[in-house]
């Protein structure tokens, strides 16, 4: 039998689902139902805005400048366009034709494909679930931050008193991270100590949810008004943010630090898994919401393009936040270790003029001006002299000042808020940046969200007559359950959610994609499809790209995540309060025993919509034999000498 086409515009009736030989049941005969009137967006824009407001988010600010910094600066930048290019784009290529060209959400794109394949998009509505639920916490928190953004000095700026003494926590560390850990989130000392709810955090959840919900009431008609500002609105604050601080003293320094190449770290297999990790995250595979945003284009739509354009705004966007970042950040460095030279060459001078110091040690620079010491001349001579000369001198290292704080919710909550608290007019700086975190994580949210009710409402009618009430029941199931990371311990919860619930089923969800596209579908057949849809035929090396490169970098991808992931005990980053510093702490059992149920959870649609499948086929299958067994085969030629004895005429008949 020929197989058959995805569904085109002219299609009136129930789209047939394609026969995977040897492998889809008898109920995809049947075929799915696709929508009518599909609803689409108003304008390319509007799509331009939604595709690029979900990719573009919070990593692109705090995750993707910590890896380039950590990885080789500009060699991982050329490792990362490198992968972009090989496995982001092809793959987002995949998600993007499957959408426009079935005009279904996840659920629907894998069910058309097979029956026994739905179970890949429940995964992904799962998935998409675990993720709003933290993410919206960080959305709390930049709320926060927001609120208390509105003063003329910062409450971040200086440690609070207990009547005249310094609160020991804070004098130990620094404002910032005092303010971050005992104000904003008042975190315990380990996951293991709960505590108790924080009320403003509590609060901001529901305002953050408040909003995703009121933005979500009327699907992408409403979503997408959102978007115009909170798609925009990033880009002038990070503009404003790149003026700014290239007119910092130690901003040159931040951004040289920052691209300076380091090729040598190619040869490590530990960055090649953290760069395909970034490039996958950045454009959202796997989420289902790419899928869903996809569905609503016209049939004739260049997704090819579109592939193209969104992968390289959201790169561009990550190497301009970049830019901000380590402007700042370099700032920042320059402003604390002038603080240490100028403190050290006072010690410095006092040393020497209170006792005999060998003349040989005495430094060339003029020692009893501090503030008028270079950093390098400084430090170029501690590290020949600085341990013979007594007073306990401390090196002033530029490089290490700036590996402070640079990761997660560290950079933004901590490292860039002190960076910011030093410029003029701090209280505006910190209420843009807050803002444009704020607006960066609604749009990546709308995403999410619609990831999670489109594929519901195409493959439920009775939730498609109530998406309202879909909309507001999800958001008020994601406030309850999100009160769980407003614990004292909430912030462990949120690292632990985002390393490990969302990565491996991820990456498994794109794996399974890959392999029913590539080989079960038929990457032939697929690219056919694009073809008729087009108008012109993709280049062929998409068809090896999908079925060995994408699929194998994956199952690479896959294994090297499991393998870390048991040789090194999964752990997390504590905030001690007795020492007020940053521990590194191993999850306990029942943590990790949490984590094997999310990844199992997030997994188990796959295997139950395939066994489902199949016992219903061989259900419907034993139930026709039964059938057929019912009625005896009758010889039509004692039929028809049945039928010359009958009366000719009914009057006969008596």
């Amino acid at each position: 039998m020929e197989k058959q086409p995805l569904p085109s515009d002219d299609d009136k009736t129930v789209a047939t689902e394609p026969e995977l030989d040897g492998f889809v049941g008898e109920d995809s005969q049947q075929g799915l139902s696709e929508p009518a009137a599909r609803t689409g967006w108003n304008s390319k824009i509007e799509y331009f805005l939604a595709q690029v407001g979900f990719s573009v988010g919070l990593g692109n600010v705090w995750r993707f400048p910590y890896l380039c910094h950590q990885n080789g600066g500009g060699a991982f930048l050329l490792l990362y366009v490198l992968l972009m290019l090989v496995i982001g784009i092809p793959l987002f290529f995949l998600e993007l034709a499957a959408g426009q060209a079935i005009r279904q959400g996840s659920i629907g794109v894998w069910r058309f494909i097979s029956p026994r394949l739905a179970g890949i998009g429940y995964s992904s509505c799962v998935v998409c679930f675990f993720v709003a639920l933290y993410y919206n916490v960080i959305l709390s928190w930049s709320l926060f931050y927001l609120g208390n953004s509105f003063q003329y000095s910062l409450p971040w700026t200086q440690c609070p008193t207990q009547g005249n003494v310094t609160v020991k926590e804070c004098e130990m560390s620094s404002p910032t991270s005092y303010f971050w850990y005992r104000t904003a989130l008042d975190i315990t000392d380990s996951i293991d100590e709960t505590g108790s709810f924080n009320p403003y955090i509590v609060c901001c959840l529901l305002a953050a949810w408040t909003i995703v919900c009121l933005g979500m009431f009327k699907g992408i008609k409403t979503s997408v008004k959102v978007m115009y500002f909170s798609s925009i609105f990033p880009y002038v604050v990070l503009f404003c943010f790149l003026v700014r601080g290239l007119l910092l003293d130690g901003a040159l320094e931040g951004i040289t630090y920052m691209f300076y190449p380091k090729l040598e770290i190619w040869a490590n297999l530990q960055v090649w898994r953290q760069a395909a990790t970034q490039v996958f995250f950045a454009l959202g595979l796997g989420f289902g919401s790419v899928i869903a945003y996809s569905s609503y284009n016209p049939k004739n739509n260049n997704c090819h393009r579109d592939a193209f354009t969104v992968s390289a705004i959201n790169f561009l966007t990550s190497v301009l936040a970049t830019l901000v970042v380590f402007a700042v950040l370099g700032f920042r460095a320059k402003e604390k270790s002038m603080e240490c030279v100028v403190s050290n060459v006072k010690r410095l001078s006092d040393q020497l003029h209170s006792s005999e110091v060998d003349i040989t040690f005495i430094p060339s620079f003029n020692y009893s001006k501090s503030s008028s010491v270079d950093i390098e001349e400084y430090s170029t001579w501690f590290k020949q002299y600085g341990s013979k000369i007594p007073g306990n001198l401390t090196d002033c290292d530029l490089e290490k000042e700036m590996q402070k704080g640079v990761e997660g919710t560290g950079l933004a909550f901590i490292a860039f808020t002190e960076a910011i608290s030093l410029l003029p007019g701090s209280p505006f700086w910190s209420a843009l940046f807050f803002l444009m975190l704020l607006n960066l994580g609604l749009s990546t949210m709308f995403g999410t969200m619609e990831g999670i009710l489109a594929p519901l409402t195409d493959r439920f009618k009775t939730l498609a007559n109530n998406k309202t009430k879909l909309t507001i029941f999800s958001c008020l199931v994601g406030f309850l359950i999100g009160l769980l990371f407003t614990q004292r311990c909430g912030n462990y919860f949120v690292t632990m959610f985002d390393d490990y619930s969302a990565t491996m089923p991820l990456i498994i969800v794109v794996v399974f994609e890959t392999f029913s596209v590539a080989w079960l579908y038929g990457a032939d057949r697929f690219l056919d499809d694009i073809e008729a849809m087009l108008g012109w035929r993709p280049s062929v090396i998409y068809k090896y790209l999908w079925k060995y490169v994408c699929l194998l970098s994956m199952l690479g991808l896959l294994g090297a995540t499991t393998i870390q992931m048991f040789i090194k005990h999964p752990t997390y980053m504590a905030w001690n309060q007795e020492k007020a510093s940053e521990d590194h702490l191993k999850y306990p059992n029942w943590a990790l025993a949490v984590l094997a149920l999310l990844i199992i959870f997030a997994m188990m649609p796959v295997p139950v919509a395939l066994i489902h499948a199949v016992l219903r086929d061989r259900t419907k299958q034993t139930s026709r034999d039964t059938e057929i067994g019912q009625y005896r085969i009758v010889n039509t030629d004692d039929k028809d000498r049945r039928n010359d004895k009958q009366p000719a005429d009914k009057n006969d008949l008596r």
